[in-house]
């Protein structure tokens, strides 16, 4: 059973490690000696988080002091952590917890990641939280699937739409492909987190709701994202075929956005 020694060490390595795979670029920050472009110093973390440097170099090297919350929620913000990793500093510093979400709150994304989705144009991109809730969307994206627009928050989902929405089982041209596709990639992705009640609230709604998703998940099917061609039957547009893309902002990897491309 790891000791408060053995957390302190642990929140020192994992803070280090944070800081030392940041871009300087993306703080506004030069080079640093010998033109290294990642890893930003004990000062500047300080600096950017409203802490003491003598404080956080404490804290890296695993001392026997006691972060206030606020002081880790800051440094967790420079240091861009995700929300599990957040949650990861916080268990280790002794303090409960961020609440838990469950899989219907769906938050919009930060705006400069929706301004970019609009910014896509003509080719259909969205969002998805880490629980592959659907966060924001530009026109284009709408235009191919209405309902999104329409869906209640809480079952705008991307897996519960794809298994339980007839519109996106008509819109999809293969549909059985495609839907055990999308969930051998999201149990690749949620591994970690299979007990997480968002998870487990999303898993046991879906398969109340669906028999061709509890079948699918019953067989454990693994797979990672390719790129790939989509086709889809629109009632307006006809067949339409698109080549499926995948990004994670880097300021924001929480999030994925997926993007369909003119195949």
């Amino acid at each position: 059973m790891p000791t408060d020694d053995d957390r302190r060490a642990e929140l020192g390595a994992f803070l280090r490690s944070s800081r030392e795979r940041l871009g300087r670029a993306d703080f506004g920050l030069p080079p640093a000696g010998r033109g290294r472009t990642v890893g930003l110093r004990r000062e500047e973390v300080s600096y950017l988080s409203g802490v003491s440097v003598t404080w956080y170099t404490w804290l890296e090297q695993g001392r026997d002091i006691n972060p206030s919350r606020q002081v880790l929620d800051a440094l967790s913000h420079t240091l861009r952590l995700g929300v599990p990793e957040h949650r990861y500093v916080l268990s280790l510093a002794g303090f409960a917890p961020l609440p838990a979400r469950s899989a219907g709150d769906v938050e919009p994304p930060p705006p400069h990641l929706q301004r970019f989705l609009d910014a896509i144009g003509d080719n259909p991109a969205y969002a998805l939280t880490a629980e592959w809730g659907i966060a924001g969307w530009n026109e284009a994206y709408q235009r191919l699937y209405p309902n999104v627009a329409s869906t209640a928050a809480t079952e705008r989902n991307l897996l519960w739409v794809v298994f339980t929405d007839p519109a996106v089982r008509n819109l999809l041209g293969d549909w059985q492909l495609t839907s055990q596709r999308f969930l051998a990639e999201f149990r690749a992705e949620i591994g970690s987190r299979l007990g997480d009640p968002a998870i487990l609230d999303l898993v046991a709604r879906l398969s109340e709701a669906s028999a061709d998703f509890r079948a699918g998940w019953e067989r454990h099917d693994i797979h990672g994202f390719e790129s790939r061609e989509r086709v889809f039957h629109h009632p307006e547009f006809g067949t339409v075929r698109y080549e499926h893309h995948q990004l994670r902002p880097s300021d924001q990897p929480e999030f994925q956005l997926v993007v369909y491309t003119r195949a």
